[in-house]
């Protein structure tokens, strides 16, 4: 079953619009972590429907690839390649959870979005902006990105939970 919900609160009011966006984030990064929680190894690695490589622990992957992307690479001006795709490669493995280690997956997606958070603590305002290729981004625009990301693939983790033991909602 889904552990205590801890995740954090979005302030309704009173919050300018950093703190509102940052927090609304986190809250979904949370429900990621809560919709993952309790579950073995075996079970996070569980796919949706055949062909569908869909599986919590690959969008834990995932999530922490779009973090790496968005906030490192685009934000930052990093060039950090993937976690999981070889270089040159073109082919997505973040989704490729048959031989992952599920504890050291988490990991490296915590750190991702530590990161994250101290390259938006670090931008001057929302309007900070950051490139890839021929496109500019601002802080702002990420950090709704992101929380739209999150939400769209937290709605297939809910799904995803549903079917491995029922649990749903929250």
């Amino acid at each position: 079953m889904i552990q205590e919900d801890r995740r954090t609160p979005v302030p309704y009011a009173a919050a300018d619009e950093r703190a509102t966006l940052t927090a609304m984030l986190q809250f979904q990064r949370d429900t990621l972590a809560l919709k993952c929680s309790g579950l073995t190894p075996e079970q996070l690695k569980e796919r949706a429907v055949p062909p569908s490589a869909l599986s919590l622990l690959g969008l834990v992957r995932h999530a922490a690839e779009v973090e790496r992307g968005w906030f490192r690479n685009v934000l930052a001006g990093e060039r950090s390649q993937s976690h999981w795709t070889p270089p040159g490669s073109t082919e997505r493995a973040d989704f490729d959870v048959e031989h992952a280690d599920a504890e050291a997956d988490f990991a490296v997606w915590r750190a991702e979005c530590a990161r994250s958070r101290a390259t938006v603590d670090a931008a001057e305002s929302l309007d900070a902006t950051g490139g890839l290729g021929d496109d500019t981004y601002s802080v702002r625009y990420v950090l709704a990105h992101m929380i739209e990301e999150y939400a769209r693939h937290n709605g297939h983790a809910d799904l995803l939970r549903e079917r491995i033991d029922g649990s749903t909602g929250e």
